[in-house]
Protein backbone atom coordinates (compact mmCIF):
# COMPACT_ATOMS: atom_id res chain seq x y z
CA UNK A 1 0.00 0.00 0.00
CA UNK A 2 1.40 3.26 -0.90
CA UNK A 3 1.62 6.11 1.32
CA UNK A 4 1.44 10.33 0.55
CA UNK A 5 5.08 9.85 0.49
CA UNK A 6 4.88 7.98 -2.19
CA UNK A 7 7.13 4.86 -1.21
CA UNK A 8 7.13 1.97 -1.83
CA UNK A 9 5.32 2.22 -5.23
CA UNK A 10 7.33 5.64 -6.21
CA UNK A 11 10.37 3.37 -5.50
CA UNK A 12 9.00 0.72 -7.15
CA UNK A 13 8.37 2.70 -10.03
CA UNK A 14 11.69 4.05 -10.46
CA UNK A 15 12.93 1.15 -10.99
CA UNK A 16 10.87 0.27 -13.50
CA UNK A 17 12.13 -1.55 -16.72
CA UNK A 18 9.66 -1.65 -19.83
CA UNK A 19 9.39 -4.65 -22.09
CA UNK A 20 6.83 -3.45 -24.08
CA UNK A 21 3.38 -2.70 -24.40
CA UNK A 22 0.73 -4.68 -23.51
CA UNK A 23 -2.55 -2.52 -24.71
CA UNK A 24 -3.58 0.70 -24.87
CA UNK A 25 -7.42 1.86 -24.69
CA UNK A 26 -8.02 5.35 -26.47
CA UNK A 27 -11.81 5.00 -24.85
CA UNK A 28 -10.91 5.06 -21.35
CA UNK A 29 -7.42 6.80 -21.91
CA UNK A 30 -5.18 4.13 -20.27
CA UNK A 31 -2.10 1.78 -20.99
CA UNK A 32 -0.64 -1.62 -19.61
CA UNK A 33 2.57 -1.68 -19.84
CA UNK A 34 4.85 -4.94 -19.14
CA UNK A 35 8.09 -4.61 -17.54
CA UNK A 36 10.86 -6.07 -15.13
CA UNK A 37 11.74 -4.53 -11.58
CA UNK A 38 14.55 -6.32 -9.80
CA UNK A 39 14.38 -8.85 -12.70
CA UNK A 40 11.14 -9.93 -12.22
CA UNK A 41 8.13 -9.26 -14.10
CA UNK A 42 5.85 -6.04 -13.03
CA UNK A 43 2.45 -4.34 -15.03
CA UNK A 44 2.18 -0.89 -14.69
CA UNK A 45 -1.17 0.69 -15.67
CA UNK A 46 -1.64 4.32 -16.40
CA UNK A 47 -5.10 5.88 -16.58
CA UNK A 48 -5.97 9.55 -17.47
CA UNK A 49 -7.78 11.09 -14.30
CA UNK A 50 -11.21 12.05 -14.60
CA UNK A 51 -12.03 15.97 -13.96
CA UNK A 52 -13.38 16.67 -10.60
CA UNK A 53 -15.72 19.61 -11.35
CA UNK A 54 -16.21 20.17 -7.34
CA UNK A 55 -12.88 21.63 -7.38
CA UNK A 56 -13.09 23.63 -10.35
CA UNK A 57 -13.76 26.73 -10.16
CA UNK A 58 -14.09 27.61 -14.14
CA UNK A 59 -11.06 30.02 -14.50
CA UNK A 60 -10.07 28.61 -17.98
CA UNK A 61 -7.27 30.87 -18.35
CA UNK A 62 -5.88 29.38 -15.02
CA UNK A 63 -6.54 25.56 -15.55
CA UNK A 64 -4.50 25.58 -18.94
CA UNK A 65 -0.96 26.34 -18.81
CA UNK A 66 -0.22 26.09 -22.47
CA UNK A 67 -1.88 25.59 -25.74
CA UNK A 68 -1.42 25.28 -29.54
CA UNK A 69 -3.39 25.10 -32.49
CA UNK A 70 -3.88 22.01 -34.32
CA UNK A 71 -6.06 23.75 -36.88
CA UNK A 72 -9.82 25.00 -37.44
CA UNK A 73 -12.52 25.46 -39.86
CA UNK A 74 -14.99 28.29 -39.39
CA UNK A 75 -16.68 28.15 -36.09
CA UNK A 76 -14.43 24.50 -34.98
CA UNK A 77 -10.63 24.29 -33.36
CA UNK A 78 -8.98 21.66 -32.61
CA UNK A 79 -6.05 22.17 -30.20
CA UNK A 80 -3.42 20.92 -27.88
CA UNK A 81 -2.78 21.93 -24.43
CA UNK A 82 -1.50 21.04 -21.03
CA UNK A 83 -3.15 21.51 -17.78
CA UNK A 84 -2.45 22.81 -14.06
CA UNK A 85 -2.12 19.92 -11.92
CA UNK A 86 -2.64 19.52 -8.25
CA UNK A 87 -2.08 15.99 -6.95
CA UNK A 88 -4.71 16.35 -4.07
CA UNK A 89 -7.40 18.58 -5.98
CA UNK A 90 -6.64 17.76 -10.02
CA UNK A 91 -4.22 14.93 -9.92
CA UNK A 92 -3.57 13.95 -13.56
CA UNK A 93 -3.19 9.79 -13.81
CA UNK A 94 -4.05 6.92 -11.97
CA UNK A 95 -1.09 4.46 -11.85
CA UNK A 96 -1.48 1.04 -10.57
CA UNK A 97 1.62 -1.82 -10.42
CA UNK A 98 1.51 -5.38 -10.03
CA UNK A 99 4.66 -6.58 -9.01
CA UNK A 100 5.61 -9.76 -8.95
CA UNK A 101 3.38 -10.14 -11.73
CA UNK A 102 2.41 -13.59 -13.20
CA UNK A 103 2.00 -14.83 -16.53
CA UNK A 104 -1.82 -14.76 -15.55
CA UNK A 105 -1.85 -11.20 -14.80
CA UNK A 106 0.25 -10.72 -18.32
CA UNK A 107 -2.55 -12.42 -20.24
CA UNK A 108 -5.00 -10.71 -18.38
CA UNK A 109 -3.44 -7.08 -19.35
CA UNK A 110 -2.47 -8.02 -22.71
CA UNK A 111 -3.90 -7.33 -25.95
CA UNK A 112 -5.92 -10.47 -27.55
CA UNK A 113 -8.54 -11.76 -29.75
CA UNK A 114 -12.20 -12.23 -28.05
CA UNK A 115 -14.83 -14.66 -28.34
CA UNK A 116 -18.61 -14.51 -27.36
CA UNK A 117 -18.84 -18.54 -25.80
CA UNK A 118 -22.40 -19.85 -25.12
CA UNK A 119 -21.49 -22.22 -22.04
CA UNK A 120 -23.78 -25.15 -21.63
CA UNK A 121 -24.30 -26.98 -17.94
CA UNK A 122 -22.38 -29.48 -19.48
CA UNK A 123 -19.41 -27.30 -20.51
CA UNK A 124 -19.29 -25.57 -17.16
CA UNK A 125 -19.55 -29.34 -15.01
CA UNK A 126 -16.51 -30.63 -17.48
CA UNK A 127 -14.25 -27.70 -17.88
CA UNK A 128 -14.86 -24.90 -15.61
CA UNK A 129 -15.38 -26.44 -12.80
CA UNK A 130 -12.01 -28.74 -12.38
CA UNK A 131 -10.38 -25.03 -14.08
CA UNK A 132 -11.91 -23.39 -10.75
CA UNK A 133 -10.39 -25.49 -8.46
CA UNK A 134 -7.11 -25.21 -10.01
CA UNK A 135 -7.39 -21.11 -9.49
CA UNK A 136 -7.73 -21.52 -5.56
CA UNK A 137 -5.35 -22.28 -3.22
CA UNK A 138 -2.57 -19.43 -3.35
CA UNK A 139 -3.50 -17.66 -6.21
CA UNK A 140 -6.46 -16.14 -4.08
CA UNK A 141 -4.42 -16.03 -0.81
CA UNK A 142 -4.07 -11.80 -1.31
CA UNK A 143 -7.97 -12.11 -0.90
CA UNK A 144 -7.80 -14.15 2.42
CA UNK A 145 -5.86 -11.52 3.09
CA UNK A 146 -7.82 -8.70 3.39
CA UNK A 147 -10.93 -10.82 4.87
CA UNK A 148 -9.07 -12.61 7.77
CA UNK A 149 -5.71 -10.93 8.18
CA UNK A 150 -6.35 -7.40 8.10
CA UNK A 151 -4.37 -6.27 4.99
CA UNK A 152 -5.81 -2.78 3.44
CA UNK A 153 -8.00 -2.65 6.50
CA UNK A 154 -6.80 1.11 6.92
CA UNK A 155 -9.30 1.38 3.18
CA UNK A 156 -12.25 -0.11 4.33
CA UNK A 157 -15.90 1.08 4.18
CA UNK A 158 -17.40 -1.68 5.64
CA UNK A 159 -16.42 -5.10 7.69
CA UNK A 160 -18.70 -7.06 9.10
CA UNK A 161 -16.75 -10.49 10.18
CA UNK A 162 -19.81 -12.89 10.55
CA UNK A 163 -18.78 -15.77 8.59
CA UNK A 164 -21.75 -16.36 6.72
CA UNK A 165 -23.72 -12.94 6.21
CA UNK A 166 -20.50 -10.70 6.56
CA UNK A 167 -18.52 -8.81 3.83
CA UNK A 168 -15.42 -6.37 3.58
CA UNK A 169 -16.38 -3.22 1.33
CA UNK A 170 -13.54 -1.34 0.00
CA UNK A 171 -12.14 0.95 -3.07
CA UNK A 172 -11.52 -0.79 -5.94
CA UNK A 173 -8.25 -0.69 -7.16
CA UNK A 174 -9.14 1.28 -10.22
CA UNK A 175 -11.04 4.20 -8.75
CA UNK A 176 -8.43 6.91 -7.16
CA UNK A 177 -11.25 7.89 -4.24
CA UNK A 178 -11.06 10.93 -4.96
CA UNK A 179 -14.29 11.69 -7.97
CA UNK A 180 -17.33 10.44 -7.22
CA UNK A 181 -18.63 10.02 -10.94
CA UNK A 182 -16.01 7.13 -10.76
CA UNK A 183 -16.31 6.10 -7.49
CA UNK A 184 -16.00 2.13 -7.50
CA UNK A 185 -16.02 -0.18 -4.18
CA UNK A 186 -15.72 -4.12 -4.47
CA UNK A 187 -17.76 -5.92 -1.83
CA UNK A 188 -15.52 -9.18 -1.08
CA UNK A 189 -17.97 -11.82 1.30
CA UNK A 190 -16.71 -13.97 3.96
CA UNK A 191 -17.78 -17.24 2.86
CA UNK A 192 -16.15 -19.53 1.01
CA UNK A 193 -18.67 -21.79 -0.81
CA UNK A 194 -19.57 -19.60 -3.53
CA UNK A 195 -16.74 -19.43 -6.39
CA UNK A 196 -19.21 -17.60 -8.72
CA UNK A 197 -22.66 -16.99 -9.88
CA UNK A 198 -23.30 -20.76 -10.79
CA UNK A 199 -23.15 -21.69 -7.14
CA UNK A 200 -25.89 -19.34 -6.40
CA UNK A 201 -29.62 -20.96 -5.83
CA UNK A 202 -33.09 -20.62 -4.22
CA UNK A 203 -30.65 -21.55 -0.37
CA UNK A 204 -29.09 -17.87 -0.78
CA UNK A 205 -31.88 -15.87 -1.63
CA UNK A 206 -32.16 -14.52 2.15
CA UNK A 207 -27.68 -13.93 1.62
CA UNK A 208 -28.02 -11.91 -1.14
CA UNK A 209 -30.94 -9.91 0.14
CA UNK A 210 -29.74 -8.96 2.67
CA UNK A 211 -26.10 -8.05 0.89
CA UNK A 212 -27.64 -5.68 -1.63
CA UNK A 213 -29.64 -4.21 1.05
CA UNK A 214 -26.26 -3.37 3.40
CA UNK A 215 -24.35 -2.65 0.33
CA UNK A 216 -26.91 0.52 -0.48
CA UNK A 217 -27.14 1.57 2.77
CA UNK A 218 -23.67 1.65 3.80
CA UNK A 219 -22.16 3.03 0.31
CA UNK A 220 -25.37 6.06 0.24
CA UNK A 221 -24.30 6.94 4.49
CA UNK A 222 -20.49 7.10 3.59
CA UNK A 223 -20.36 8.87 0.05
CA UNK A 224 -22.67 11.67 -1.10
CA UNK A 225 -24.52 9.20 -3.99
CA UNK A 226 -28.24 7.67 -4.15
CA UNK A 227 -29.34 4.48 -3.75
CA UNK A 228 -30.44 4.68 -7.54
CA UNK A 229 -27.23 6.04 -8.72
CA UNK A 230 -26.06 2.71 -8.03
CA UNK A 231 -25.38 -0.35 -10.05
CA UNK A 232 -24.28 -3.50 -8.79
CA UNK A 233 -23.46 -6.73 -10.40
CA UNK A 234 -21.40 -9.73 -10.94
CA UNK A 235 -18.95 -10.80 -13.29
CA UNK A 236 -18.62 -14.21 -14.63
CA UNK A 237 -16.58 -15.14 -15.91
CA UNK A 238 -15.02 -13.70 -12.91
CA UNK A 239 -11.27 -12.07 -12.69
CA UNK A 240 -11.16 -14.48 -9.44
CA UNK A 241 -12.93 -17.73 -8.10
CA UNK A 242 -14.31 -15.67 -4.46
CA UNK A 243 -17.17 -14.62 -5.12
CA UNK A 244 -17.61 -10.88 -4.89
CA UNK A 245 -19.08 -7.64 -6.72
CA UNK A 246 -18.96 -4.89 -7.90
CA UNK A 247 -20.32 -1.16 -6.98
CA UNK A 248 -19.93 1.51 -9.04
CA UNK A 249 -21.44 5.21 -9.61
CA UNK A 250 -24.11 4.77 -12.64
CA UNK A 251 -22.46 7.60 -14.15
CA UNK A 252 -19.46 5.89 -14.19
CA UNK A 253 -17.36 7.18 -17.81
CA UNK A 254 -14.63 4.64 -18.34
CA UNK A 255 -15.58 1.00 -17.27
CA UNK A 256 -15.40 -0.69 -20.60
CA UNK A 257 -16.14 -4.17 -21.21
CA UNK A 258 -16.44 -4.46 -17.77
CA UNK A 259 -20.23 -3.49 -17.47
CA UNK A 260 -20.73 -4.70 -21.13
CA UNK A 261 -23.53 -7.47 -21.55
CA UNK A 262 -21.45 -10.44 -21.76
CA UNK A 263 -19.37 -10.31 -18.30
CA UNK A 264 -21.68 -8.34 -16.04
CA UNK A 265 -24.43 -9.48 -14.18
CA UNK A 266 -26.77 -7.20 -12.49
CA UNK A 267 -27.41 -8.35 -8.44
CA UNK A 268 -31.06 -7.79 -8.84
CA UNK A 269 -31.54 -9.21 -11.77
CA UNK A 270 -29.59 -12.51 -10.39
CA UNK A 271 -31.84 -12.60 -7.11
CA UNK A 272 -35.05 -12.45 -9.57
CA UNK A 273 -34.08 -15.01 -11.60
CA UNK A 274 -33.54 -17.68 -8.75
CA UNK A 275 -36.93 -15.96 -7.36
CA UNK A 276 -38.82 -17.40 -10.61
CA UNK A 277 -36.36 -20.62 -10.78
CA UNK A 278 -34.37 -21.99 -7.76
CA UNK A 279 -31.49 -23.71 -9.66
CA UNK A 280 -31.85 -20.91 -12.32
CA UNK A 281 -27.96 -20.79 -12.79
CA UNK A 282 -27.05 -24.42 -12.78
CA UNK A 283 -29.92 -25.17 -15.94
CA UNK A 284 -29.04 -22.59 -18.03
CA UNK A 285 -26.69 -21.63 -21.12
CA UNK A 286 -24.60 -18.59 -19.91
CA UNK A 287 -23.01 -16.38 -22.69
CA UNK A 288 -19.76 -14.14 -22.00
CA UNK A 289 -17.01 -12.86 -23.68
CA UNK A 290 -14.02 -14.41 -23.30
CA UNK A 291 -10.17 -14.10 -24.76
CA UNK A 292 -7.64 -16.23 -26.09
CA UNK A 293 -5.43 -15.89 -23.13
CA UNK A 294 -7.86 -16.84 -20.92
CA UNK A 295 -7.00 -20.24 -19.19
CA UNK A 296 -10.15 -21.80 -19.82
CA UNK A 297 -9.97 -20.83 -23.73
CA UNK A 298 -6.90 -22.52 -23.89
CA UNK A 299 -8.48 -25.86 -21.84
CA UNK A 300 -8.04 -29.24 -24.32
CA UNK A 301 -11.84 -29.75 -25.53
CA UNK A 302 -13.44 -26.71 -24.51
CA UNK A 303 -13.30 -24.76 -27.91
CA UNK A 304 -14.86 -27.73 -29.73
CA UNK A 305 -17.85 -27.59 -27.15
CA UNK A 306 -18.11 -24.10 -27.42
CA UNK A 307 -17.82 -24.24 -31.45
CA UNK A 308 -20.52 -27.31 -31.31
CA UNK A 309 -22.75 -24.68 -29.31
CA UNK A 310 -22.59 -21.82 -31.49
CA UNK A 311 -23.19 -24.30 -34.42
CA UNK A 312 -26.95 -25.30 -32.87
CA UNK A 313 -27.75 -21.48 -33.00
CA UNK A 314 -26.75 -21.51 -36.88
Amino acid sequence: MSTSSGFPIGELIKQFQLTRILKGDPQTKSIALLGTINQENAIVSLEKSHFITDELNFQLEQLIEEIVTINHNDIYYWSNATLTQNLTKLPSAKVNLIYPATETHIKKYDEQKTHYVVETPEMYNKYVVPYIEGMKGDRIKWVYNILFEGKESETFVHHDTDPESGFVLLPDMKWDTINMESLYLCAIVNRKDISSVRDLNESHLPFLINLEKVIRAVTTQKFPVNSDELRIFIHYQPSYYHFHLHIVNIRHPGLGDGIAVGKAILLEDVIENIKLVGDYYQRRKIGYILGENHGLWNTEGYREDHLNSIKEKI
